[in-house]
């Protein structure tokens, strides 16, 4: 069994993106993608000097004077022509000053008589008091992202500002999601006691979508060599990445690995020490990473997690080091016994700053599942803890 940290380094090596694709989207549609190339401003901002409050506008040398009221300038509305000495102009926040003003004098420091302005309060003004210069944010041409930024609303916002409308931005991994069994049907169908819903290609999907993949799904395959193999090849033909759920293991109703090579595709490595999903494959054909992941479907969520999740996040432009997920050190609410030589990965609940694990500690429990909000990390052979020790916690799980 491979060490976890030699299993993920593997997969980042297949991590292979689309040379040259570039998707051109709506700023909306770019969200959570990463930009192919840099970007840069289209536009200076602010274009003008502009009022950062609401007052009126001046010119330093005039501080002290009786001024005399000759305009009004509003957001989208500039007064253009240039106010004289002793002059003012009122003026409101995001406006732009108009020639020959150089600061504002906040509203709540003055007292109007008709077109008579005196200010009563507050420090002298000087030049640059309350404005925002011209080209204070960023200037045309700037350099506003770099390639493979993640597109976030935040950078939405300041893009949208300088102009773009539209962003270059990586294409979306396509991954296929095969699911494999005699027993599974399609959720909601009628079930017998020897039938089981297929849980597992939602939850993927799920957790896939909103990584920023587009997905296949493939639908139910019996456990048939034959109609696996062609699945397979299928699959790795239509898509990035082909994710497999059971038939990982050892048993003889384990098939997937055989109808790996069967379809042609190369086994990278098979079973990881770790716990859950110990029996992982990893493999490619033809350019399509193939992840096959255990049925139950707490091991499936957990592998997809640390392989499948950051795959996606790698082929969609993340580096390896940002792609994996990382851990906190949080206090531990109950004792855990020593751990064995495999990497564990038990199900929790934050409780009152704490982590409690959530029972019971089966690979095929979902109540469980849908309890947890964090997963614990335990190295091979750590020691036994005790309430209150730290131990390493992936958030959000």
């Amino acid at each position: 069994m491979l060490p976890l940290a030699e299993a993920q380094a593997r997969v980042a090596a297949l991590a292979r993106r689309r040379a040259g694709q570039i998707d051109t989207v709506p700023l909306v549609d770019a969200l959570g993608r990463r930009l192919a190339t840099p970007l840069h401003a289209r536009r200076t901002q602010p274009a003008r000097h502009l009022s950062a409050m609401d007052g009126y506008a001046l010119a330093a040398a005039d501080a002290g004077q009786v001024l005399r009221l000759v305009g009004e300038s509003a957001a989208g509305r500039a007064h253009l022509a240039p106010i004289g000495t002793g002059e003012t102009v009122r003026i409101f926040t995001g406006a732009a000053l108009p020639p020959g003003a150089d600061c504002v004098l906040i509203q709540e420091n003055v007292a109007r008589d008709g077109d008579r302005i005196t200010q009563v309060a507050g420090d002298t003004p000087r030049p640059g008091r309350h404005v925002r210069p011209e080209g204070s944010d960023f200037r045309e041409g700037d350099r506003l992202a770099d390639a493979a930024t993640l597109v976030t609303p935040r950078l939405i916002a300041l893009l949208a500002a300088a102009g773009h409308a539209e962003l270059p931005v990586l294409p979306r991994p396509r991954v296929a999601l095969l699911s494999t069994g005699d027993e599974l049907v399609a959720p909601g169908a009628p079930t017998t006691p020897d039938q089981l819903p297929s849980s597992n290609a939602p939850m993927l999907a799920a957790m896939l979508s909103a990584a920023g993949a587009d997905i296949l799904d493939l639908g139910i395959v019996p456990d048939d060599p034959d109609a696996i193999t062609a699945a397979i090849a299928a699959g790795t033909a239509a898509a990035d990445i082909l994710v497999t759920t059971g038939g990982a293991s050892v048993g003889d109703h384990d098939l997937v690995r055989p109808a790996m090579v069967a379809a042609g595709a190369r086994i990278d490595f098979w079973r990881v020490a770790m716990r859950p999903g110990k029996p992982l494959i990893v493999g490619e054909r033809g350019g399509c990473v193939i992840l096959g992941l255990p049925g139950n479907p707490v091991s499936a969520y957990v592998t997809a997690r640390l392989f499948v999740l950051p795959l996606v996040a790698m082929l969609g432009g993340a580096d390896a080091a940002d792609a994996f997920p990382q851990t906190r050190a949080l206090p531990l609410g109950t004792a855990l016994g020593a751990n064995d030589g495999r990497t564990d990965h038990l199900r929790a609940r934050l409780v009152d700053g704490a982590v409690l694990p959530v029972g019971p500690n089966d690979s095929a429990a979902l109540k469980g599942l849908a309890a947890a909000d964090a997963l614990i990390v335990r190295a091979p052979h750590a020691p036994a803890l005790v309430a209150g020790d730290l131990v390493d916690v992936i958030l959000p799980a």
